[in-house]
């Protein structure tokens, strides 16, 4: 079995995606105090280190077959000041820190879809010739996660590199399912307290969930975003200003706009309702909001798997998922 070490790891998302794909974890690095009490909440048997991913000894982890990450946002996302390599939690120089140490056969490194803009094109640039030097090949993808069954519109920067005499054998996966309406995932939660108006509710909650914004330790707390991001819940019936520690229950009034709960948020991230998250409401939002849908780190995890194991691709070229990234 493939092993993986993940950097960046948040509430377990991408960790929880590479394991269903066949990756066993040997070291899972978080700073958050509460998702790393997630993490161990949910799989004792991980290895998670509490740290900075900066003060990290590789030592330990050397012949590890692929360097995982979800660096943090922030620096690249346009809700934020897009400092880019000039913001303290850049960090995408730690990540090739680790893995020009460290030498694995593959990377995986996500983040914003703002992180492809023009904006960014010489950072990204410079990212991908010191792979490249690295003696790696390397493609990028935006990555819609409604293609892989997921309800939301989370569009996602991935960048994958694997050693050059493997990049015969990596295919970006296919798409697989749309995602459900909102309404029809989250009915049973809506109506699991007994408001009568939940069936109601659903039936007008008929389309895909927009992005959900986790926000960082700096901004955000417990609400679906800001005000454009709220726009969009409130089209779908759901009040945004807010999560509710619990669904309507039979006194709510039929015709009010409810709130998500965080587990109505994990779900609509692709989360499994066994998966439960430490720390309070805000706390735990975070982990969810912030996360990579588990499925489609098991879509891309699945191809680079393949990869390192040097199985031949089955995919066309046309079947190979939308947009590719034009590093040029």
């Amino acid at each position: 079995m493939p092993t993986v070490l993940e950097i960046c790891a948040g509430g377990g998302g991408q960790a929880l995606g590479l394991e269903n794909a066949g990756f066993e974890a040997v070291g899972l690095v978080e700073n958050d105090h509460y998702a790393c009490a997630t993490l161990r909440r949910n799989r004792p048997a991980w290895p998670v280190f509490e740290t900075d991913v900066r003060r990290l000894d590789p030592e330990g982890f050397r012949g590890v077959d692929l360097v995982a990450g979800g660096v943090p946002c922030p620096p690249f996302s346009v809700a934020g000041k897009q400092l880019g390599g000039e913001d303290e939690r850049d960090l995408f120089p730690a990540a090739l820190h680790l893995v020009e140490q460290l030498d694995p056969g593959g990377v995986l490194l996500e983040n914003v879809a703002g992180f492809a803009s023009r904006r960014f094109i010489a950072y990204r640039r410079a990212l991908i010739s010191r792979l490249d030097g690295l003696g790696y090949w390397v493609d990028a993808s935006i990555v819609n996660a409604r293609d892989f069954g997921v309800p939301q519109l989370r569009p996602r920067f991935i960048l994958v590199a694997v050693k050059k005499h493997l990049a015969h054998f990596f295919a970006w996966p296919s798409s697989t399912t749309p995602g459900a309406s909102v309404g029809e995932v989250l009915v049973d939660l809506m109506a699991s307290r007994g408001w009568p108006g939940a069936a109601e509710w659903a039936a007008g909650a008929d389309d895909i969930a927009p992005t959900l914004v986790g926000g960082s330790k700096k901004h955000g707390g417990a609400d679906l975003g800001p005000t454009r991001a709220r726009a969009a819940w409130k089209r779908l019936g759901v009040n945004g200003l807010s999560l509710a520690d619990a669904p309507p229950g039979p006194d709510f009034p039929v015709g009010t706009m409810p709130r998500l709960t965080v587990r109505m948020a994990a779900r609509i991230q692709g989360f499994p309702d066994t998966w439960r998250f430490e720390g309070g409401k805000t706390a735990a939002y975070r982990q969810v909001g912030n996360a990579l849908p588990p499925p489609v780190a098991e879509a891309v995890g699945r191809s680079l798997r393949a990869a390192l194991l040097r199985q031949e691709p089955d995919l066309s070229a046309e079947e190979q998922l939308v947009l590719r990234y034009q590093t040029a």
